[in-house]
């Protein structure tokens, strides 16, 4: 399997590298600080703005994984900016990472209530940002897969994790950046999730 991945060198997107090329995949990682991704991964230096380089980091891949997030709570357009170039590059199979925390269905009323208006006022330019992602992702016509998680923990991966495709994964809050990065790569040549929305969790 051949991904192009971009924000490599954050949490997620650096296990997702790391266990692709675990798994002997050909890795291609679009990094603006080479320095700061320690893989042997195929690099490719740019900036999100740079068309003609990520358009060669994504011909002929056989999935663009983006696990490119805001690192504070300051306006942000990160999220959409990549889903943007990606699909921009040409990508014909697109993984994005979102957040449960965007949507209510499945969860309990305590969550739902007082939880989610909390961390909607708390995270408001980063969850603005995946949102506009979600709707550019969504009505492109690539063949695309939503992953939102809870909040993420570091830590080796666990192997369990639950998802649901009508709603957030109920009475679970949490999820390790591994175990995100293990189901990207599953999700990667998987039908059933071409063109949907999932939530995942810890069991």
């Amino acid at each position: 399997m051949r991904i192009t991945v971009l924000g490599a060198t954050g949490g997620v997107g650096s296990e997702v590298v790391k266990q692709a090329l675990d798994r002997g995949w050909d890795v291609t990682a679009v990094v603006r600080d080479p320095a700061k991704l320690r893989l042997p991964a195929r690099v490719v230096v740019a900036e999100l703005k740079h068309h003609d380089k990520l358009a060669a980091a994504v011909e002929g891949r056989d999935a663009v994984v983006s696990a490119l997030g805001s690192r504070d709570r300051k306006p942000t357009t990160v999220c959409t900016d990549g889903a943007r170039a990606a699909l921009a590059a040409g990508a014909k199979r697109l993984l994005v990472v979102s957040a449960s925390g965007l949507d209510g269905d499945g969860d309990g009323i305590f969550t739902r209530t007082l939880v989610k208006p909390l961390l909607e006022a708390v995270l408001k330019h980063g969850y603005a940002d995946m949102r506009a992602m979600e709707d550019l992702v969504m009505a492109s016509a690539v063949d695309w897969t939503v992953v939102r998680p809870p909040m993420l923990l570091n830590g080796p991966r666990t192997g369990v994790v639950k998802s649901r495709l009508d709603g957030n994964v109920r009475g679970s809050y949490t999820i390790r950046r591994a175990d995100v990065a293990a189901y990207l790569l599953d999700a990667v040549a998987d039908p059933t999730l071409i063109r949907r929305k999932v939530s995942i969790a810890h069991g």
